[in-house]
């Protein structure tokens, strides 16, 4: 018998707009290995964080079974690595002991974990994480720094069950190989809210949340993704059999009216003929008439019914209504230089990446790979002419779209449309509108401030600027453009950039992202310098 851990009672969350997220959520999570997936905006983080007691529902209650450990996908960068893995007020309190203290404030504080401060050491080690100490300030960690960190806090937690938001993010790969072995020794109760698909395909379970509400599904990615595609067709098809009984059954009340207007027509003559009397044919029209109304009422009741049953089919197949994002700008000869680097020397890359030669043509797609701090970024940002070389030939000759992992060409105060506009003034803002409501984005988060949408929300809303400016880009740079995006808008990304025709460099740690963009080459760095592999 599985131990139940968590468990989620009839909750429900309302923001702060009025606007209802999700309603009436039951499900127990177990020691299974979940992972929680679901549409940009459909509440993910705020449902972790309900799991983890950081959020009261509107309604409802969430009922724990021992601790749990909650990891943010936004971790805040502040105090020291001791901090950030969980264990400072733990150390200090050690620390007072060891400096004379009597007090039980302290030995509560410690517990049994007179090894902590071994233990984080260790673990810092074991995570390739050797240079930092407790007392290293988090502020100067990189991004994969401290996700690592962080993932070693949850490690150390004990908890009785992690919540993990989006881990993999900033991960590079042999850390997110080492994470996924990690989760599969983690021997207690466990959710990942994920769209690392490769991650996924690691977890006992799938529970997607959606409009409806939650729907588990048993297995991993795999099966989640065939389920979801017989699924798919299966409403398709039932949509399409209820479009099809609705114009067979208006056929035939259309052809039923007709035959009862002939009726009521030859009737009238035929009373004319006879020569009836005034009163009788006035009774033969009222009663006609009072037949062909209720019959009118008869139709329109069934009508309205036929109705329903088609909204209420196609209410099942818009949930999964693919994301559609279109590749602008036609094809480019493939021989066009469109950058050339020669001996260039990078900034900010250590000793064995720093030096780069490499030509990018028309038609070039070339997925970059390589560890976290190698210089992946910084080449991007030399092509996008954001930073200049320390030596070496730099020639730019494309009009190029940077998307970096921060996302810092939005203003969080601005729009989706203004930064669409500024992007495009020629398109017109109803046709940028009809772009964004294609990638998900409704009028509504379209006009929001992009500061207050989720992550692939705003991911969406850099995207569209990139692919929509005008004119349009001959080169894309893509800085780890999967991060934050959901299934369904990675799929039209994927089928997006393999469109392109243009030249196109991503830098991505997702294996199964690159493989699905038929890329020509692979920049790859390692502690032997750049390598260009078709």
């Amino acid at each position: 018998m599985a131990h139940t851990f968590l468990t989620l009672e009839g909750v429900s969350f309302t923001l702060a707009d009025g606007r209802v997220l999700f309603q009436n959520l039951n499900d127990v999570f177990d020691q299974r290995r979940t992972g929680l997936v679901g549409r940009n905006g459909a509440g993910k983080s705020v449902l972790a964080r309900l799991m983890a007691g950081q959020l009261v529902p509107t309604s409802g209650r969430v009922a724990r079974h021992g601790a749990v450990h909650y990891l943010s996908q936004q971790i805040a960068q502040h105090g020291t690595v001791a901090t950030l893995a969980g264990v400072d007020a733990i150390l200090a309190a050690l620390e007072r002991i060891e400096n004379g203290s009597a007090d039980p404030a302290d030995f509560d504080a410690v517990g049994d974990r007179w090894d902590i401060r071994e233990r984080l050491q260790s673990e810092l080690d074991r995570h390739g994480l050797p240079h930092l100490r407790p007392a290293t300030p988090a502020s100067g960690l990189s991004g994969g720094e401290a996700m690592r960190v962080s993932l070693i806090a949850a490690w150390l937690s004990g908890a009785a069950f992690l919540i993990l938001d989006e881990p993999s993010n900033h991960l590079d790969r042999a850390n997110r190989l080492a994470l996924m072995a990690q989760l599969q020794r983690w021997p207690n109760g466990l959710l990942v809210v994920s769209h690392d698909r490769e991650l996924l395909a690691q977890m006992e379970r799938i529970v997607e949340l959606s409009p409806r509400g939650l729907r588990s599904y048993g297995g991993g990615y795999a099966l989640y993704a065939d389920c979801k595609r017989v699924e798919g067709e299966s409403a398709q098809r039932q949509l399409e059999q209820r479009k099809l009984e609705r114009r067979r059954e208006t056929q035939a009340m259309r052809e039923q009216q007709e035959r009862q207007d002939r009726r009521a027509a030859q009737g009238a003559s035929d009373g004319r003929e006879a020569n009836q009397a005034k009163i009788l044919l006035g009774g033969q029209k009222n009663r006609a008439q009072g037949t062909a109304g209720k019959l009118r009422q008869q139709h329109a009741a069934q009508q309205e019914a036929l109705t329903q049953r088609v909204q209420e089919a196609a209410q099942q197949v818009a949930p999964a209504a693919a994301i559609a994002m279109h590749a602008l700008g036609g094809p480019q000869a493939a021989r066009l230089r469109l950058a050339e680097l020669e001996d260039v020397v990078l900034p900010y890359a250590p000793p064995a990446t720093r030096a780069i030669s490499l030509t990018v043509t028309g038609q070039q797609r070339i997925g970059v790979t390589g560890p976290n701090g190698c210089g992946k970024s910084t080449l991007l940002k030399l092509l996008a002419g954001q930073v200049a070389p320390l030596s070496g030939r730099c020639e730019l000759r494309a009009r190029s779209a940077y998307l970096d992992q921060q996302l810092a060409q939005l203003a969080p105060q601005r729009s989706a449309i203004d930064h669409l506009l500024d992007a495009n003034r020629e398109a017109g803002e109803s046709a940028l509108r009809t772009h964004l409501a294609q990638m998900g984005l409704d009028a509504q988060l379209a006009a929001a401030p992009v500061g207050t949408l989720s992550g692939g929300e705003r991911l969406k809303v850099a995207l569209a600027c990139a692919l929509y400016a005008h004119p349009p880009a001959q080169l894309l740079l893509l800085d780890e453009p999967s991060n934050h995006l959901d299934l369904d808008s990675l799929a039209a990304l994927e089928a997006m950039l393999r469109q392109y025709q243009g030249a196109l460099l991503v830098v991505s740690h997702d294996e199964v992202f690159l493989r699905a963009l038929h890329l020509t080459q692979c920049l790859r760095a390692d502690a032997a310098g750049w390598h260009l592999q078709v």
